[in-house]
């Protein structure tokens, strides 16, 4: 019996997703647990791996194309078996009304056969695919799911790119080369021939320029030139409704603190002299330091929600990354009993992973303190907008040598940054972030207490 493959819950807070790409043509053979297709949610892109065994009989969504969560988008079955449309099949996925469990490690999403039936709209002939027959090349191009989605984007194919990733890998880089190589080469326009009765061609093309050109007023040309307007993606979109919600609904104020980051500049070059790889960055001791003082102040790893308090029995410290065209936060889960050695490598491998397209809806959740630092861009200090539901965020500011007063009330230059603390005020209240924001920079300026 033919079985609908269902858009799968990938993420806790998806209600839909897009198809990138089938990794299997219609008439091919699927196993369980094969990768299936390339999705794209609210927060990744994710390969979802099939539940089911059988030959794909028919895709219903395309490439490119939206689904909402249980909507059928393919049908698997038994080798020449015809979809009868008026017949009931079954689930592959349980994803509806949070029925489906959240994805594992391994990307797959729920498991199990669901007893549900999906009405599907009629098709112009039982058992014609939906998508076109494969080509004869149909080799999988191995390339990070960021290069597939902007040469889908450009038009450019990707069996023609020499890749020059790990394993000859196509990365976003050889795409943007080809787009540009490609661009540089114009080809000749080619006229359409004219239908009987239509009007000439140049006439046509002349009613089109002055439709479209800019409207112009008394011999001055549109002040705002040429104007492009972007789609956002889903991730954007995501961002975007987040940081609107956080600004609109949370109350907030800003503690700020210079700290002294000598001992963390000398601890640095004792790391890099023993060979440490990768060598900790100053973030990666900020992520450090936080995690530790989380833990002893338990209010300010916590969140309001629904007129309630709630503290998090894990440290879980999200790190802000700029990603292509948004920002993500992945997390260092357990980060309070983390090594700073293991920080830094954890942070390397979120980063590279966020830069790729490759990171899992898995490493974006369940962060409960976020730190964001953009101080490599020469800012000394910011406020960040909270990641909510948490109940604050930390900013740090570039590190620079600034005058100080020692201890011996000399002027001298030392290496320091400016934190800012933003705290939800319906949670935490002036004291508590500055008992935390205190301990944090106490551990910052004495390393040796949180680097064992």
């Amino acid at each position: 019996m033919a079985v609908d493959i269902v858009m799968p819950r990938l993420s806790d807070s998806m209600d839909e997703g897009t198809v990138l790409e089938w990794l299997v043509a219609v008439g091919n053979e699927v196993r369980r647990g094969q990768p299936l297709v390339e999705i794209e949610t609210d927060k990744a892109t994710m390969t979802y791996e099939s539940d089911v065994e059988g030959v794909l009989l028919e895709i219903v969504v395309g490439p490119g194309e939206t689904a909402a969560l249980g909507q059928p988008i393919a049908v698997v079955g038994a080798a020449g078996e015809r979809i009868d449309v008026e017949s009931p099949r079954e689930n592959a996925t349980a994803a509806g009304n949070g029925a489906a469990a959240a994805p594992s490690k391994s990307g797959s999403g729920a498991a199990g056969v669901s007893e549900a039936r999906s009405p599907r709209p009629a098709r112009s002939g039982a058992g014609t695919p939906a998508a076109a027959p494969p080509t004869s090349d149909t080799r999988r191009v191995a390339a990070s799911p960021l290069a597939r989605r902007i040469a889908s984007d450009v038009g450019v194919d990707l069996t023609s790119i020499q890749g020059t990733g790990p394993s000859g890998r196509v990365v976003r880089a050889d795409v943007e080369a080809a787009a540009t190589s490609a661009s540089m080469t114009p080809a000749a326009p080619v006229a359409p021939a004219a239908p009987p009765g239509s009007a000439p061609v140049e006439r046509v093309a002349a009613e089109h320029v002055r439709t479209e050109a800019p409207p112009e007023r008394a011999g001055v040309p549109d002040a705002r030139g040429d104007t492009a307007t972007y789609e956002l993606t889903r991730l954007q979109q995501t961002v975007a409704r987040r940081m609107a919600e956080s600004h609109a609904t949370v109350p907030t104020f800003e503690l700020r603190v210079d700290v002294d980051m000598s001992a963390c500049a000398e601890l640095r070059e004792r790391l890099r002299e023993l060979g440490s790889d990768p060598l900790p960055s100053y973030n990666d001791m900020i992520v450090k330091a936080s995690a530790v003082a989380l833990r002893e102040f338990p209010r300010v790893n916590g969140s309001y929600k629904d007129g309630r308090f709630e503290e998090y029995g894990r440290v879980n410290v999200g790190i802000a990354v700029a990603a292509q065209d948004a920002l993500v936060v992945p997390t260092i889960f357990d980060a309070d009993e983390r090594s700073l050695g293991a920080i830094a490598r954890t942070t390397r491998d979120l980063a590279n992973k966020v830069r790729e397209g490759a990171i899992t809806p898995h490493e974006l959740a369940g962060g409960t303190f976020t730190v964001s630092n953009v101080g490599m861009f020469g800012i000394d200090s910011f406020t960040a907008v909270i990641n909510i539901p948490q109940a604050a965020i930390l900013a740090a500011g570039a590190l620079a040598k600034r005058p100080v007063v020692d201890e011996h009330d000399r002027i001298v230059s030392r290496p320091t940054l400016t934190l800012t603390l933003c705290c939800d005020h319906r949670i935490l209240y002036g004291a508590d972030g500055a008992r935390f924001l205190a301990r944090v920079r106490e551990l910052l300026e004495r390393p040796l207490l949180f680097a064992l």
